[in-house]
């Protein structure tokens, strides 16, 4: 059977499933309130047969909670939620080695809510800077370092816009977001004023790039909506799923507000050129972004990922600005999306994407179809949603999805996924706090397509948590990549990964030479007994959080990386034969 054929199939059962699901809700909402306060329970009949059974040589790795042996004592969100829109949406963590000695970094945002009050609570912990202490252990130096930052915040994201070789930090809010210049001495300056970067509406995602390949990171910067609090919006409700829920908790009850890239000037100044190059958005709701070469011409593209409203595809045109290809790519889907993580689940050579959404949408997996359409067509930039195909679809129909990436967690050389979930409902009887659901993991068994491994893969991810944002990283220097994990009015969650090391590794850090110090952009492609993968630095977003600049890849039982290549930003190539895996390799441009 055709792709094509395959997909036409798919969205016909995703629409009569979609029907299906409102339906039995309205219907529920008509006959009963006691099962519309439960949410994340099975549907009878409809989501408890879309399970797909466990494969028996499902990976051996389990995920442990080890977030209080590690140090980490954060508590997010301070008061009592007041059903407003922004209280509920954060928060995010970023992953960066802000020090330079070679372990991993944590910032984890907070949201000093609730809104209601006008300004942040004065108890709130505020924002906070785990520093990695090189033993599996953190020590929270936000205070020492300038950056404890108490607002009503959402996300964050390092990048050195200085090309100083030191990641700077940015950090989106409900209200002006800040940037921080690392001062290289363990401490930050906040520069957001002399930047001129410090927006002041209601952000979201943030994410770094070079859009015009000139050696200087911008950045881009999501808006999502224009919110108000005031009583007489408190005093209104409206109705999501037969269920009502307060006015300010509905996206739709308040206009989109445009996005911002804010272009580097070489000078610690930036200028925000969004409208001007046709990449502002004006009419999305967005809460995440990414910069990522996707049709391969070595300028990275733009994909933001809107809630209800559709998204966005944006073909970097090398000379500046870029050409909204939306409708032409196949990608512009309109569902409440949130989470969105870019990577080569096939290992055709092309960038795939992977957007969490909201209840009863199922997930989406846009397979690049690039090379079926190169040289065919003169837009050949198209996805097609395969999720439902490959068991990612159906199976999220009840879960609200958000914090998400491709990561190959049993270094078996196939990207997995793990999706973060939560609920937007509150609690009828306790309206205080939000209904907890559990996260998935995904294990990727190549032609056979994704399994949810979650109940065979440590009692951690049976947990249920109304989680949010999540980042990506191997903190502890294993050989096998961890998640951290935000949860809205709750502690975070470390899950340290164990087991995935069993497999060969291989790790690499880029060092630029004197413009883009990390490497954000570049292309890295690996070759194993003629099998191969790849990934771009800095290309996947998550929600509202960062993943670390590390580039992980897994190789099964292969004791040796037969070719290693790096098509650097700057149009640079270079390839290393031969390289021994188990070992994280520090590669400086040429």
């Amino acid at each position: 059977m055709s792709k094509r054929r395959k997909l036409l199939i798919r969205y016909a059962v995703v629409t009569a499933l979609v029907v299906i699901v409102v339906s039995v809700y309205v219907l529920l909402a008509s006959h009963t309130q006691e099962k519309l306060t439960k949410p994340g329970e099975p549907i009878q009949g409809i989501t408890q047969s879309l399970a797909r059974n466990i494969p028996a040589d499902y990976p051996r790795v389990v995920f442990t909670d080890v977030t209080e042996s590690a140090g980490i004592k954060f508590k997010h969100f301070c008061g009592v939620r007041s059903s407003s829109l922004p209280e509920d949406m954060g928060s995010g963590a970023a992953w960066g080695d802000y020090d330079n000695d070679g372990d991993l970094d944590l910032y984890v945002v907070n949201f000093c809510g609730p809104i209601a009050r006008q300004s942040p609570c004065s108890d709130c912990q505020g924002n906070a800077l785990y520093q990695n202490n090189g033993d599996g252990t953190f020590t929270d130096v936000a205070e020492k370092a300038g950056v404890n930052l108490k607002a009503f915040g959402m996300g964050a994201a390092w990048g050195d816009y200085d090309n100083d070789g030191d990641l700077d930090l940015y950090v989106t809010n409900y209200g002006p977001n800040v940037l921080f210049r690392n001062n290289g001495n363990g401490t930050f300056t906040d520069v957001t004023a002399p930047a001129r970067v410090g927006d002041p509406r209601f952000s979201a995602g943030a994410t770094w790039g070079d859009y015009n390949n000139d050696g200087y990171l911008d950045l881009y910067v999501c808006n999502y909506v224009d919110f108000r609090s005031d009583e007489l919006d408190r005093s209104k409700t409206t109705l999501q799923f037969g269920l009502a829920v307060p006015f300010t908790l509905n996206p739709s009850s308040y206009n989109p507000l445009p996005n911002a890239l804010y272009r580097n000037n070489r000078d610690g100044t930036f200028t925000d050129v969004a409208r001007q190059i046709g990449v502002d958005n004006p009419d999305g709701r967005s809460l995440s972004a990414s910069f990522c070469d996707f049709d391969g011409d070595g300028w990275p593209d733009l994909y933001v990922a809107n809630d209800v409203s559709k998204n966005a595809m944006y073909r970097n045109l090398g000379n500046g600005r870029f050409a909204d290809i939306s409708a032409t790519s196949w990608a512009a889907d309109y569902r409440g999306a949130m989470g969105l993580a870019i990577g080569d689940y096939d290992n055709d050579g092309d960038m795939d994407m992977f957007i969490t959404h909201w209840i009863a949408q199922e997930n989406a997996l846009y397979e690049n179809f690039l090379d079926q359409f190169k040289g065919r067509d003169p837009n050949p930039l198209k996805f097609g949603d395969v999720a439902d195909l490959e068991g990612l679809g159906e199976i999220a129909l009840d879960f609200v999805g958000w914090g998400t990436d491709f990561f190959d967690y049993d270094n078996d050389g196939k990207l997995d996924l793990f999706v973060v979930n939560g609920h937007t409902f509150q609690d009828q009887e306790s309206p205080e706090r939000l209904i907890p659901q559990r996260n998935l993991l995904f294990w990727n068994k190549g032609r056979e397509g994704f399994f949810e491994v979650g109940a065979v893969s440590g009692p951690a991810l049976g947990q249920k948590h109304v989680g949010r944002g999540a980042a990506f990283a191997d903190y502890d220097g294993d050989g096998d990549v961890d998640i951290f994990v935000v949860v809205h009015g709750g502690r975070p969650i470390l899950l340290r990964n164990d087991g995935g090391n069993r497999n060969h590794w291989l790790k690499i850090r880029l060092k630029g030479s004197g413009k883009n110090r990390f490497g954000v952009g570049a292309q890295l492609k690996v070759t194993v007994s003629g099998q191969t993968q790849i990934r771009e630095v800095g290309a996947s977003s998550s929600y509202l959080s960062q993943n670390s600049l590390e580039v992980e890849f897994g190789f099964g039982r292969a004791s040796t990386v037969d070719k290693l290549e790096i098509g650097w930003p700057s149009r640079q190539r270079q390839t290393l034969k031969d390289v021994k895996t188990d070992q994280t390799v520090v590669v400086a441009e040429p």
